[in-house]
């Protein structure tokens, strides 16, 4: 039997450089490279800004959380939570037509007639005893049992 190692940690993020994991990592590497390109483009004055301002969503994207979620998760369900529908009707009858077309009528089960009550006899209770007494050593003979028959009174 083989023995397999379950994870303990599964939902921590493995970590590349000291404290920083794969993640933050990239978006710092990204925001670096988005800071260059606005040192090479701008004056430095309008570099200074627009670097800080960069610099600050990269730092709240990469170690930002808000109730313990990363801060990116946060934005994503702020988006769709702008573009869904503000208002929410609920109807009943909804998707009713098309289950009722999709019905199928041929692959119904049909109930099966209740199955009929057997009764016993005294010599057939008399040797069920039997078999349970011996354990199941005496096997008892092939009878069918009588099948009970309804009478109105």
């Amino acid at each position: 039997m083989e023995q397999f190692t379950v994870p303990q940690f599964i939902d921590e993020e493995d970590k590349i450089l000291g404290p920083i994991t794969t993640r933050q990592f990239i978006i710092l590497l990204v925001a670096a490279g988005v800071i260059f390109v606005e040192y090479k483009i701008f004056d430095f004055s309008l570099f200074v800004v627009s670097g800080l301002i960069t610099a600050g969503v990269a730092v709240a994207l990469a170690f930002g959380k808000i109730n313990g979620r990363p801060f990116h998760f946060f934005l994503l369900n702020l988006v769709q939570s702008l573009f869904s529908p503000k208002l929410r009707v609920w109807n009943k009858n909804f998707g009713k037509a098309e289950k009722i077309a999709d019905f199928d009528h041929q692959n119904i089960i049909k109930a099966q007639p209740p199955a009929t009550k057997v009764r016993f006899t005294s010599s057939r209770l008399a040797e069920l005893s039997l078999i349970v007494d011996t354990r199941g050593a005496y096997t008892g003979e092939v009878q069918e049992p009588e099948e009970l028959i309804t009478k109105s009174s």
